[in-house]
């Protein structure tokens, strides 16, 4: 009678333990958005096909397919719930897969960015993948990150070099759709949209340099950076999906570059302040305007860090390929990054950093130098034959590097998105 009951006790076990696994397994494939199998699928998988892996199931009709990018391989180690640092790697040429897209089909594209068009001699700047080296980073995929996006806004609010990060997501999104179904509004230097519409989703350009209102003084033409107010743009902001910000540059200018005149806090000008203390309190506004108008659960939101630039020792011009000795060299004062790192921690609102600063510091390859316009004009060839004056080693070619960062950004969507072990990006050692 013993025995009896023991075996009931272990077939009453069992059958808790296989529904619990059912269960698990539901969820699982309910919250993977790359895998098309119903919950009696479960099976062995077999080699990757075109970057996708191909899971057969005990039930013939199911097959599921996962993006290899992010399969984890017999031989590799993983730590279970750890995510890597997509941010660690190095650069490898890849002449197959790179770029993500040709430029000369993205007819919206600015003569500021387009280096092959404005006669740029060389394009292997353009076929430089940025490999982990601790994961597999997934390829962007234009297709799903629509779909991520679907019925959604997302906007990109910043200075000319998140604008150069707009039109590197727009053409990437464009190369994934029919042209009819797109829709991209560029007549604006300040406001920029690209629309899916089949995906009823769009992306949105908004400059704005300090994030913080910039006013000119009607009567006599001084410019005041009003510090405890946002940018006038603010209120379209609200309600998107999506957020990706960036201020540093312009906020670091000084002499004939420097913007403002007067600085104004709580009503009152200032016209000496250190700049440090100016920002701070700048990005104080941002935070708690961000506090107070951004739902917490459903919105995105990304601080791009900052984007090099490559003057003085380090300067662009013809330069033809990446640092690949690993050396790191920066000159924008740390000052203004640890009070965004302070402010982004001090926030109710989840902030996740794109830290493009250093593989970007890489690829002093990257920027436009010569090839570029200055006023809305390209350069003539007698300003070409002075890149001491006129080269540009602040904003960077397209295609290339800011589609890595846009790569990186898709991949910190996918990889916040998935929490259970076959869709998470793991560490390889």
């Amino acid at each position: 009678m013993d025995t009896v009951d023991g075996r009931w006790r272990i077939c009453i076990l069992l059958s808790f333990l296989g529904v619990t696994f059912l269960v698990f397994h539901a969820k699982h494939i309910h919250d993977n958005p790359f895998s098309f199998s119903s919950p009696r699928s479960i099976g062995f998988s077999i080699a990757p096909i075109n970057n996708f892996t191909f899971n057969l199931t005990s039930d013939p009709r199911t097959i599921t397919a996962t993006p290899s990018s992010i399969i984890k391989t017999k031989d590799e180690q993983k730590e279970p719930g750890a995510k890597c640092d997509i941010f660690q790697g190095k650069w490898v040429y890849d002449s197959k897969s790179s770029p993500l897209y040709d430029g000369a089909r993205c007819p919206f594209l600015s003569d500021q960015v387009t280096c092959r068009r404005n006669q740029r001699p060389d394009s292997h700047y353009e076929r430089w993948n940025w490999e982990g080296s601790q994961c597999n980073i997934p390829r962007f995929n234009g297709t799903d990150m629509l779909e991520r996006l679907r019925g959604k806004r997302m906007i990109i609010v910043g200075d000319s070099l998140n604008r150069n990060q707009w039109e590197s997501l727009a053409c990437l999104l464009y190369s994934s759709v029919p042209s009819s179904e797109a829709r991209v509004s560029v007549k604006s230097s300040t406001h920029k949209i690209f629309r899916a519409k089949s995906y009823n989703c769009s992306v949105e350009f908004y400059w704005s340099p300090f994030l913080v209102h910039l006013e000119t003084n009607s009567i006599n033409g001084s410019k005041v950076l009003v510090l405890d107010r946002l940018s006038d743009s603010a209120r379209r902001w609200r309600g998107a999906g999506v957020m990706v910000f960036n201020t540093g540059h312009w906020w670091v200018h000084r002499g004939k570059l420097q913007v403002w005149d007067f600085l104004k806090y709580k009503g009152k000008l200032v016209q000496n302040m250190e700049m440090e203390e100016a920002f701070k309190r700048a990005m104080k506004t941002w935070a708690s305007w961000m506090d107070r108008n951004v739902n917490k659960n459903g919105t995105k939101v990304f601080f791009r860090s900052i984007s090099p630039e490559h003057k003085g020792e380090f300067w662009c011009h013809n330069v033809t390929e990446p640092a690949l000795d690993g050396s790191y060299h920066t000159t924008f004062p740390k000052s203004i990054t640890k009070i965004v790192e302070k402010t982004m921690h001090s926030m109710k609102t989840p902030v996740k950093s794109l830290s493009i600063t250093r593989l970007s510091e890489y690829r002093r390859d990257g920027h436009p130098t010569v090839y570029t316009t200055r006023g809305g004009k390209l350069l003539t060839d007698e300003q070409r034959k002075k890149p001491e004056v006129y080269a540009d080693c602040s904003h960077w070619c397209l295609p290339g590097v800011p589609d890595t960062w846009n790569r990186l950004l898709y991949a910190s969507m996918v990889q916040d998105s998935h929490e259970d072990e076959s869709s998470s990006l793991y560490k390889t050692t």
